[in-house]
């Protein structure tokens, strides 16, 4: 037990740790060229090139669409091909009121829409509603920081939703009788 222990304690001379990576190496290349990899080609210093994502391609190789790249690219060009950057801003802004407007603004204020330039917001209150009126230069330039310049020209702000008046439980339905002589 005392000599495995030994065994186990006692590491191989840098030599043999050299010769160790190296046969892993060796054995990692192989396995690679089994399954069909082939190794970047080295540039005109000598160096291997890096072959993977984030690499610009190499000249007079065609970038493929099954080529891998990182999401964030991929995300950024479906956008921009589709048309969506608008929208995709728009929201994200809606995603982060809270933190554009500040969280007492937020917690009574709600985005509804952007159309053509102008910001629909809803105001849980008369005086929120005045609030929000008051800033909204401010939230213009803020927003057109966050959007792109000229996204927001105007916000529209609307009060709070009143429910619709409803008649009460003793109103007679009907027309009128013959003998009514009011009105």
């Amino acid at each position: 037990m005392a000599e495995d222990g030994a065994a186990a304690g006692a590491r191989p001379a840098g030599t043999d740790r050299a010769r160790l990576a190296r046969e892993a190496l060796a054995g990692v290349k192989a396995d690679a060229l089994a399954r069909g990899n082939r190794p970047a080609a080295p540039d005109r210093t000598g160096k291997e090139r890096n072959s993977g994502a984030g690499a610009p391609p190499r000249p007079g190789r065609r970038e493929r669409r099954e080529d891998p790249q990182p999401l964030t690219a991929a995300l950024d060009g479906l956008i921009s091909d589709q048309g969506w950057a608008l929208a995709a801003a728009t929201g994200s802004v809606f995603g982060r009121w809270a933190e554009i407007v500040g969280a007492d603004l937020a917690a009574h204020t709600t985005p509804d829409s952007l159309t053509d330039g102008e910001l629909t917001v809803t105001a849980d209150s008369t005086a929120w509603a005045t609030q929000l009126r008051l800033l909204a230069g401010q939230l213009v330039r803020r927003l057109n920081v966050e959007l792109g310049d000229g996204a927001v020209r105007r916000v529209k702000v609307r009060g709070p939703a009143s429910a619709p008046r409803r008649p009460g439980e003793w109103r007679v339905r009907g027309s009128r009788g013959p003998r009514d002589t009011y009105g």
